[in-house]
C-alpha cells in the first residue's frame, strides 16, 4: 500500500443513479396523496419512522429517504439528515412523514418543534417544506399540519420571532 503523503487530501466523488420511482409516479397535491403512496408503508411499523418525499418542482416525488428509525414514542430527528438527501436528490421540495405507533395522528410539541426547524432550515437552502405528515398505527388516520394551519403559523411565529432579534 502506497504512503499517504503528510499533507495529502483526499478526493471523493458522490454519485446518484436514478431508478423509477417506488412510490409514484403521479405528482402529490394534497395529503391524500401522500397517504396514498405511503401510509401502507408507515402504519405496519412498531416504533416511529421518521422519513421525508424529497418532490420534484411539479410535485413529482424523486424518492423517500428514512432519515431516522427510533423507540415506541420517540424518533430524533437531524436537520443534517434531512437536507442530505434532498440536496443530493436535487429536490425543489419535500415533505415530511412519521409514523406514530400509539394510533394517535396528534401533533406533540415535539413535532411542532421540528416542523419549525425543519421549514426553517429548508428556507435557507431554499427547499421548500410543503407539508408535515402523521400517520397513526394500523389505523392509517392522518394529520396533515399544513392542512391543520400548523405549517404556516408555525413558520409565520418563527420569521417573527427571528424579524425582532
Amino acid at each position: 500500500m502506497p504512503k499517504q503523503k503528510e499533507n495529502e487530501i483526499k478526493v471523493v466523488n458522490i454519485r446518484m443513479v436514478k431508478e423509477p420511482s417506488l412510490y409514484s409516479a403521479d405528482p402529490i397535491s394534497s395529503p391524500q396523496d401522500v397517504l396514498d403512496v405511503i401510509a401502507n408503508e408507515m402504519k405496519d411499523y412498531d416504533r416511529e419512522v421518521f422519513a421525508i418525499l424529497n418532490l420534484k418542482s411539479n410535485g413529482q416525488v424523486i424518492n423517500m429517504n428514512v432519515c431516522s428509525v427510533g423507540t415506541l414514542n420517540s424518533s430524533m430527528v437531524s436537520p443534517r439528515e434531512v437536507f442530505k438527501s434532498s440536496i443530493l436528490s436535487n429536490a425543489a421540495a419535500f415533505i415530511a412523514i412519521h409514523n406514530h405507533p400509539s394510533g394517535t395522528p396528534i401533533a406533540s410539541a415535539e413535532d411542532r418543534e421540528v416542523t419549525g426547524r425543519l421549514a426553517e432550515c429548508g428556507r435557507m437552502l431554499d427547499i421548500k417544506m410543503v407539508d408535515h405528515i402523521i400517520v397513526a398505527g394500523e389505523s392509517g388516520q392522518m394529520m396533515s399540519f399544513k392542512a391543520e394551519g400548523l405549517l404556516d403559523d408555525h413558520t409565520s411565529s418563527k420569521m417573527s420571532k427571528a424579524m425582532e432579534r
